[in-house]
């Protein structure tokens, strides 16, 4: 089977691209956690038996593990509180100042919220990286092609108009109209037309139609059935520019990730483009084939979806520590142990299921169910 046959090569820039994604997000944690005084006992890429590392001069052991599939950092005092709200074991004083568990709740929720922001931090500097090196490349907004029986035909679209608005806002390049198109399916969309120095305005109504995408993953689109003149430019952007550009493009894949859970959520979208680790596997390496560039581009992503998920509030994640850490902000102290280690077990419930969901999906997509059912019929 073909796809078993380049498990090398997905698996060795998947790790890689994975390394770099969770030393970013451990040195978040790490850097506040010095910052506040506490002593970082462990950072840990992988998890498991310790296959080498050294020890700093504060004490700090830096390791690689056998299971390369994550990463933490174990702080001094982090596991005496496992369970936010159980009592702390007796410790000396000089010892209670390096401690994580005595430290204020504000100095708490800052160390674990910095793993999330240095993902972040790190998608806008590379994508600063990129925009500096590269410019920042816009499609023609003039239309070169309008397709028959499509959405665009029928409202009466022309080759040659130009798309001076979308939604009421200047349209800068033909990608813009496409991610949004990508990201609303079936939402009516607002086109303001120059046609010749005529002013027209068009509302569409994507179609959607189930395609497959340059990796062959099957998903549903919205289409209105034109394409760019494709006589594009490159703006090459200064620092300040392409710090925002960056900062931009951040905001828009989150609230694009956000968006296609919403949709997912309320069936719009199908959950079977849920991915997991072995659908990022392949991913990456296709991307590593496309050019160095495009492999950059998608540690971005992944950056950004990494950040995302792990601000989502629930407990065994960053983002449910930060809302134990509310809890205990507006109470004045915190929760008690039992709806701690309920909210832990609900947690780890539900990460285990959508991990299992995720790799099902990914299984189905390389064809592995089929290629298994395949060999008994």
């Amino acid at each position: 089977m073909e796809i078993l046959a380049a498990i090398p090569h997905y698996g060795f820039w998947f790790l890689l691209l994975l390394t770099v994604l969770v030393f970013v997000h451990e040195m978040g944690h790490f850097l506040v956690a010095r910052w506040c005084g506490v002593r970082v006992e462990v950072f840990s890429i992988g998890f498991g038996p310790e296959l080498f590392g050294f020890t700093d001069r504060l004490g700090t052991r830096w390791k690689f593990s056998a299971i390369p599939l994550g990463g933490y950092v174990r702080m001094f005092g982090q596991e005496s509180n496992a369970l936010e709200g159980q009592a702390a074991a007796p410790m000396s004083e000089e010892d209670a100042a390096v401690a994580f568990n005595r430290k204020s709740v504000g100095q708490r929720a800052a160390i674990v919220a910095a793993g999330p922001l240095a993902n972040y931090v790190f998608a806008i500097v590379v994508l600063t990286g990129l925009f500096l090196v590269y410019g920042k490349t816009l499609q023609s907004t003039e239309i070169g092609e309008v397709m028959p029986d499509s959405v665009a035909s029928e409202a009466g679209l022309k080759a040659g108009d130009k798309i001076a608005t979308l939604n009421g806002s200047p349209l800068e390049g033909f990608e813009d109209l496409a991610m949004q198109v990508r990201l609303h399916l079936d939402e009516p969309l607002q086109l303001g037309i120059d046609r010749a120095g005529q002013k027209l305005d068009f509302t569409l109504k994507p179609r959607i139609v189930e395609e497959e995408d340059t990796f062959g993953n099957k998903q549903r689109v919205g289409r209105l059935g034109i394409r760019s003149s494709g006589n594009g430019n490159v703006r090459k952007l200064g620092v300040g520019q392409s710090v925002v550009e960056a900062t931009h493009q951040v905001y828009q894949m989150t609230t694009g990730m956000l968006t296609g859970i919403g949709q997912m959520i309320t069936g719009k979208r199908s959950a079977d483009e849920v991915g997991g680790a072995l659908r990022i596997a392949k991913m990456s390496g296709d991307m590593a084939e496309i050019g160095f560039a495009s492999l950059v581009s998608l540690a971005v992503l992944l950056s950004v979806n990494l950040g995302l998920i792990n601000l989502f509030p629930i407990p065994m994640l960053d983002g449910g520590h930060l809302m134990f850490y509310a809890a205990e902000a507006l109470r004045g102290r915190p929760l008690g142990a039992r709806a701690h280690e309920w909210g832990l077990r609900l947690g780890v419930a539900f990460v285990l299921s959508l991990m299992v969901f995720a790799t099902w999906n990914d299984l189905v997509y390389l064809k592995v169910v089929d290629y298994i059912k395949s060999l008994f019929t």
